[in-house]
């Protein structure tokens, strides 16, 4: 039995005065949306979630507050990591009874961090026309006002919450030969820096906090310098994104390496210090080890 189309009146007003949309041709689109400020939303993205048949969205409250401002009175349903399994195949069933489902996150570009590629791949296979809308997105906005080269970058998204496993994460990134652009959350910000700052040291880097939002702030400087910032007070609410400066060339000088294993020796084990040093700097695990000893050595001739 074919499923009924429920959309709404196909109209939208981008500037006050309403406005007949064009009903969409069938297919799956994604759409981006705002990452704060409502305004930063494109005028065929307003056409297209108003002249098709359904928006999937995460949060139907997060959607409808643009959907609201914008006039636009197409059906929400949500569509996110709780649910996708049950509600997937009946967005595939949308889409093999001729239907336009546009599918968008509560912020940017959808699939980013966010659910998604399961209903595209799945749309694909099945010959479902799949195309993009493009409009805002944290990570790009994020490594643009960082001043942080931009030529090559690794977009990581979120680190682990736990301790262990996110400084195992950092390690496995320290020799990345690109821009890191990370998403945090303001609960976990100073810790998150600490363990970048403990691992990757004094490397440039961006705090993005709240992006096109009323309170957006950008904080420049080193890993270090910028760890001790959130960990003495600096404003935590809101959303963040980090962009950390690629590795220097020709490695890390040993005065960093002998910071970066004085650091881990406060954490962890010689031996896993000496692993989680090697791993970051680039440099062999025999040369760490021995600049480990000498560490030693020195700590010991300071106790005499």
């Amino acid at each position: 039995m074919p499923i009924e189309s429920k959309a709404g009146s196909r109209r939208y007003a981008p500037f006050g005065t309403a406005i007949k949309a064009a009903e969409a041709a069938p297919g799956l689109y994604l759409v981006a949306t705002p990452i704060g400020n409502l305004g930063d939303v494109t005028l065929r993205a307003l056409e297209l979630l108003a002249g098709a048949d359904v928006i999937a969205c995460e949060d139907t409250r997060v959607t409808r507050k643009l959907t609201e401002r914008y006039g636009i009175t197409t059906p929400l349903t949500p569509y996110h990591e709780h649910n996708a399994a049950e509600a997937r195949p009946k967005l595939l069933a949308r889409l093999a009874d001729g239907q336009a489902v546009a599918l968008v996150s509560d912020a940017g570009t959808p699939l980013i961090s966010d659910p998604g590629y399961k209903l595209v791949r799945a749309a694909c296979e099945a010959g479902h026309a799949v195309t993009a809308l493009p409009g805002a997105s944290a990570v790009l906005t994020a490594l643009s006002v960082a001043g942080l080269p931009t030529d090559h970058f690794f977009f990581e998204g979120f680190l682990p919450p736990r301790q262990g496993a996110r400084q195992k994460r950092i390690a496995a990134l320290a020799n990345v030969p690109a821009t890191l652009v990370l998403f945090e959350s303001g609960p976990r910000i100073a810790a998150a820096l600490a363990d970048l700052a403990a691992t990757l040291g004094t490397r440039a880097a961006a705090i993005c906090r709240e992006l096109t939002k009323l309170h957006e702030e950008v904080k420049r400087s080193d890993l270090v310098a910028l760890a001790h910032e959130y960990s003495t007070g600096a404003e935590t609410r809101g959303e963040f994104v980090i962009v950390v400066a690629p590795p220097p060339d020709g490695g890390e000088p040993a005065e960093n390496i002998d910071d970066l294993l004085r650091q881990a020796l406060t954490r962890v084990s010689v031996k896993d210090a000496v692993g989680e040093v090697a791993l970051a700097t680039g440099r062999p695990r025999r040369e760490v080890y021995q600049r480990a000893l000498v560490l030693a050595r020195a700590t010991a001739d300071d106790a005499d």
